[in-house]
């Protein structure tokens, strides 16, 4: 596994959202870890359960989109137990290079092993997002699935996706987001209600899922996420809504 020791940038005594909290943000990151350290076990099990197996086609939808071609490269951010990298890693072939990187250890270690047994080419770094250690204008696509809402600075995330993606190349952020108007009540109880409660019974641990429940209302919506898109170098910047809102897939592609 490859690694980076990066140096923080000093933030003072900032507060940034953690869930409906507010916490300092040297703080955030390691409550974001301790969350993920304690369902890594269980991510992959409890993705199925709680989205009814709908993430699998989300992902497929933004593989689709991505359209990695052999020869490519693609960094795949917050890729945890690596569903995306390994979709990459195939349509990439040999001649293509795959990064999959996360801030978390023990989901990380997780998507290393699932790229190993498949016999992938495939490469896997913990660092942080918004410091990337790769140089300017290195790849072809870069995306994030389901982690920006999860990240202290999004603004600066943002930057790095854009610095580090090719002049013509694209970066494809896939990530809860407000669903329709109609579904909302329905999905507010689900979310709040069953999902914390689900979490205990199958992962035992309500509170890490009570917090990730709370860190997409927290999320930016549709078209505030295309603007900060836009802020951050991307010419073009799109989005489709999947499953009535619930969770889209912005495109921004760098000039």
């Amino acid at each position: 596994m490859a690694g980076s020791n990066l140096d923080k940038n000093a933030e003072g005594g900032g507060k940034t959202d953690f869930g409906f909290s507010q916490v300092n943000e040297a703080e955030k990151e390691e409550k974001v870890k301790e969350v993920f350290d304690s369902v890594a076990p269980k991510y992959n099990l409890m993705n199925d359960v709680l989205s009814f197996g709908m993430h699998r086609l989300w992902k497929r939808h933004a593989e689709a989109v991505a359209a990695v071609k052999p020869g490519m490269k693609v960094l795949d951010i917050a890729s945890g137990t690596a569903d995306l990298a390994l979709r990459f890693a195939r349509d990439a072939g040999e001649t293509g290079e795959v990064w999959a990187t996360d801030i978390n250890r023990e989901m990380l270690k997780i998507g290393a092993q699932r790229i190993r047994s498949e016999g992938l080419p495939g490469h896997v770094a913990l660092c942080d997002c918004e410091q990337l250690p790769f140089p300017d204008d290195t790849f072809d696509i870069v995306t994030v699935s389901f982690g920006l809402r999860n990240m202290t600075h999004k603004d600066r995330a943002l930057r790095e996706m854009c610095r580090v993606t090719k002049p013509g190349g694209r970066t494809l952020v896939l990530e809860f987001s407000r669903c329709d108007r109609w579904l909302a009540p329905f999905y507010d109880f689900y979310s709040f209600k069953f999902m914390p409660w689900l979490g205990s019974k199958i992962a035992g641990d309500h509170d890490s899922y009570e917090y990730l429940v709370e860190s997409i209302r927290r999320h930016p919506p549709q078209a505030e996420l295309a603007e900060m898109m836009r802020q951050a170098g991307f010419a073009s910047v799109s989005w489709k809504n999947l499953t009535f809102g619930i969770c889209a897939l912005h495109v921004g592609q760098k000039a």
